[in-house]
């Protein structure tokens, strides 16, 4: 996988350096950590976790069932608190933020993509799609446009008007995307999006990802199971005993940037 520089420097005309700034930073976290109560015990669920998203950037986190990632996710995307450190989102640091500002930021920033769609069984495909945009306070005909737009470009410009038991798990994972992306997000938070799917169906799921990744320059942070898919993305990182760590790939080497 190949780096991609922070910054570079070029001459102008006149003699002077000018910096290139690079990559925006679109996500971060600081030293997160999170504990919760068991009772008269407490479970120290993440340490110390560290992690840098820059727009477009394409990010996979493995590790197995009950390490946190979860966890992680519901913290970078504002869902829960941690016990300590921060998470940056634009630049804005979550903790300084009240409820209603942590939604206004999430419905602005971020766009969430869970393993089960969690479609509202009583509203069709365009319906649940134009949600977010209907929270925003965008008109309903606006809303509409950009809902039947992005679902013709997930594939699914045929089935607006289907419910979600009138769709197959396919679908329903592509209207669950599609939803996400209508506010056209800076960053988006997917959790082991294909887990249900066949192997057909998750392999073109994973190629959508791709071309929206590539049209949209949207960044995307995975969990996920599936290696193969994971080894596509620009970097593989590993949650292990509450830390992110490069994941080592068979022949030794770091997986990642």
């Amino acid at each position: 996988m190949t780096q991609v520089p922070l910054s570079t420097s070029t001459t102008a005309s006149n003699g002077a350096i000018n910096q290139d700034p690079g990559p925006e930073l679109m996500l971060e976290c600081r030293h997160l950590g999170k504990v919760y109560s068991q009772g008269p015990e407490e479970v120290m669920v993440l340490e110390d976790v560290n992690l840098q998203v820059f727009a477009g950037e394409r990010i996979a986190i493995v590790g197995s069932s009950g390490s946190g990632k979860t966890t992680l996710l519901n913290l970078l995307g504002g869902l829960d608190l941690p016990t300590k450190g921060d998470v940056l989102v634009a630049g804005m640091n979550l903790a300084s933020l009240n409820e209603t500002q942590r939604g206004q930021m999430r419905n602005r920033y971020l766009g969430f993509v869970y393993q089960f769609h969690h479609l509202l069984g009583e509203f069709t495909a365009l319906e649940n799609v134009c949600m977010p945009l209907l929270i925003a306070g965008l008109d309903v005909r606006r809303a509409a446009q950009r809902g039947e737009a992005i679902l013709a470009r997930v594939g699914l410009g045929h089935r607006l008007e289907h419910k979600p038991s009138e769709l197959s798990g396919g679908e329903r994972q592509r209207v669950a995307i599609a939803r996400a992306l209508v506010t056209e997000p800076r960053c988006v938070l997917l959790d082991e999006p294909t887990g249900n799917l066949d192997r057909h169906t998750a392999r073109e799921i994973h190629l959508l990802m791709a071309e929206l990744n590539t049209q949209l320059a949207t960044s995307f942070i995975v969990v996920t199971h599936d290696e193969e898919f994971a080894r596509s993305l620009d970097k593989v990182l590993l949650l292990r005993n509450g830390r992110l760590e490069p994941q080592v790939t068979m022949d030794g080497g770091a997986d990642g940037r």
